[in-house]
C-alpha cells in the first residue's frame, strides 16, 4: 500500500488534505510543517511549506495524484510514492476508508 508524500504551501494544505480525504482518494492525511530549501529559476530558494502524508491504496494512488496536480499551485508539485507495510488492522481500515 502506498503513502503519498506531497509538499504544498501552507495556505492550501489543510483544504487540500480535506478534499483528498472527502473525495475518497485517501483514508487520512498527516500535515507536518517544514522549511524547504531548493533550487528553482537558477537560484536557491527557501519557503515554509507543509508536508502531506496521504495514506492511500494502489487503486486510489493515480486519482490522488491527478487531484493534487489539478489543485496544486506549483508548476512542478512534489508528489512521491512510498510503499509501506502497515499492521493488518490499519491496512484494513485504510482499504475500507477509501473509495
Amino acid at each position: 500500500m502506498p503513502t503519498a508524500y506531497i509538499t504544498c504551501p501552507e495556505r492550501i494544505a489543510e483544504e487540500l488534505a480535506y478534499e483528498l480525504v472527502d473525495a475518497g482518494h485517501c483514508a487520512c492525511v498527516n500535515l507536518l510543517d517544514c522549511r524547504s530549501v531548493y533550487r528553482w529559476d537558477d537560484g536557491v530558494q527557501t519557503d515554509d511549506e507543509v508536508i502531506l502524508l496521504a495514506k492511500t491504496t494502489d487503486e486510489n494512488y493515480q486519482p490522488l495524484v491527478e487531484a493534487v496536480c489539478e489543485r496544486h499551485p506549483y508548476d512542478v508539485p512534489c508528489i512521491e510514492r512510498f510503499e509501506d507495510a502497515p499492521i493488518e488492522p490499519f491496512a484494513t481500515w485504510r482499504e475500507d476508508a477509501t473509495n
